[in-house]
């Protein structure tokens, strides 16, 4: 089986036409299950395929493969259109959804993996990712931002241990992060292994809350790891000292840790650990302030203002 696609400007910010598929359990739609849209997308794609989910909680362990570029799926509503599995243990097997191919866009959907403990809910692994409106919620590893270039808009992220992990060159604009760390959580582990690789997790007009005053801004996964906070609203939840060399001391000088003009309880920065970067000049902070830095302009894609109804041909 083949579907009816056809060759596309490969810029993908020029790309305004896609090809529809619902997704609606009961049966209304193209299929009634989110995997099953997904494998009807021929391999090499090249064209945006939109895959629209209709409200309700999708009882799936979803895979988009690296061989099926240009997927949009989206919900109307996160709250209402929820992709949820239960499974713990090894980060690349556990997650509820998986992302392998680049240029990927989800819209609207709750993602989460009600296991406990060390449990991925989402796993990003394909370059040029964006995500708008999500809501990524588990405990330990809740996010594994993998490797490639992503963005995360309006997300709400929750967990408790190094719930946004990985190393991929990402920029969280305006999203939430909720901690429900009890004890000595972190937000990040930011897996940046040499001082050549362009990546680093970036936090920009976002918002810090929580159940205690028991969370850590990131401890380094990898030597050179990077994050930085920037005009981010932290809360009392926030531990004092900000960050943490995981128990290696060398760690302190390769890893890069900034805050520029965050606000609020968290932010007080007197009890800083001193090898953090807590005052950030205007020039330091400059290259972490747009999407510049993870190459935007050339791949985030607006919205297709046009659909062509799915068809399928059978061989």
């Amino acid at each position: 089986m083949a579907s009816a696609i056809s060759e596309a400007d490969p810029d993908p910010t020029r790309m305004t036409s896609a090809l529809l598929i619902r997704v609606d359990q009961s049966g209304k739609g193209d299929f009634r299950n989110i995997q099953d849209a997904i494998n009807a997308v021929p391999s090499n794609n090249s064209e945006l395929v939109y895959i629209w989910v209709k409200a309700g909680i999708y009882k799936e362990k979803i895979v988009v493969p690296a061989d099926k570029p240009f997927i949009t799926i989206s919900g109307r509503n996160a709250a209402e259109t929820v992709i949820t599995w239960k499974e713990g243990g090894e980060i690349y097997e556990s997650p509820t959804f998986s992302v392998l191919a680049s240029d990927f866009v989800a819209r609207f959907l709750t993602i989460q993996n009600t296991n406990g403990g060390k449990a991925v809910a989402l796993w990003v692994a394909g370059d040029r990712a964006a995500f708008y409106g999500c809501r990524i919620m588990s405990n330990q590893d809740t996010l594994l931002d993998d490797t490639g270039r992503h963005y995360y808009r309006n997300c709400y992220i929750q967990g408790d241990t190094d719930f946004v992990c990985g190393n991929a060159a990402s920029l969280f604009e305006k999203c939430h992060l909720h901690s429900l760390s009890d004890a000595a959580g972190a937000i990040t582990a930011q897996r940046r292994e040499s001082p050549s690789e362009n990546t680093g997790f970036i936090f920009l007009g976002c918002k810090i809350t929580g159940v205690k005053t028991a969370v850590l801004l990131g401890r380094p996964w990898g030597p050179y790891s990077r994050v930085v906070f920037a005009f981010t609203y932290m809360s009392s939840v926030v531990l004092p000292q900000g960050w943490d060399d995981w128990g290696s001391v060398s760690k302190q000088k390769t890893s890069y840790y900034g805050e520029y003009k965050c606000y609020g309880a968290g932010a007080n920065t007197s009890k800083r650990v001193q090898w953090s970067h807590n005052h950030m000049t205007v020039q330091e902070a400059a290259p972490f302030l747009t999407k510049d830095s993870i190459g935007g302009k050339t791949w985030i894609r607006p919205s297709p203002t046009s659909f062509k109804k799915f068809s399928t041909i059978s061989n």
